[in-house]
């Protein structure tokens, strides 16, 4: 069992939230993690990606060669596009819907949203309407983590129990907040098995 995945988005989208919550789940669930340190501007509005390795053996290196992604998750559709030649021929891209516009060129949203929709295996949600609608627009991030859950080999409990740890320091409040989030983004996508 492994999954390979790559963080996309820029800086400020909570890159890290994410890549430290599926971090603290895996260890939870005595699997083996390496996760490549997050490249690119940290600054808000920079683009920012991470390598997340997750498996029940030991893994070597934590970066992800070039076509073994099995998942992109993306805060920000363009930059979902920018890793698609890490993407398996298998792979899946689950991004956000919402462009978050931090150069004067930015292409016309749909023109990016259709380049994704090439892709087979897109999953394309509405990660900052959902979050506004669980109470927190700043809870996108959660909100595509939870999509995500779908396919990460971890037991879903153990990403809520992760994402309850990661932000129980910040208050009672703010961990329900996020828990919200992560459940409202996994109820929205429909899995067909």
């Amino acid at each position: 069992m492994k999954t390979d995945i790559i963080l996309a988005g820029v800086g400020g989208q909570g890159i890290l939230s994410i890549a430290a919550a599926i971090g603290l789940a895996a260890i939870e669930s005595n699997l083996f993690i390496k996760q490549a340190e997050v490249h690119g501007m940290s600054q808000r509005g920079g683009d920012v990606q991470s390598n997340l390795r997750i498996s029940d053996r030991e893994i070597r290196s934590d970066l992800i060669p070039l076509g073994k992604a099995d998942i992109i998750l993306s805060i920000e559709p363009m930059e979902s596009l920018r890793y698609i030649p890490y993407l398996d021929k298998h792979g899946r891209i689950i991004t956000n819907n919402t462009p978050f516009i931090n150069i004067p060129d930015y292409p016309e949203t749909e023109t990016v949203i259709d380049e994704i929709r090439k892709n087979p295996n897109n999953i394309i949600i509405e990660a900052d309407a959902i979050a506004k609608n669980t109470g927190s627009a700043r809870s996108s991030n959660m909100v595509m983590l939870g999509a995500a859950s779908h396919f990460i080999n971890i037991g879903f409990e153990n990403i809520e129990n992760a994402v309850r740890k990661l932000f129980s320091s910040k208050g009672g409040d703010i961990a329900d907040m996020n828990i919200k989030a992560l459940r409202a983004g996994r109820n929205a996508v429909e899995i067909n098995r």
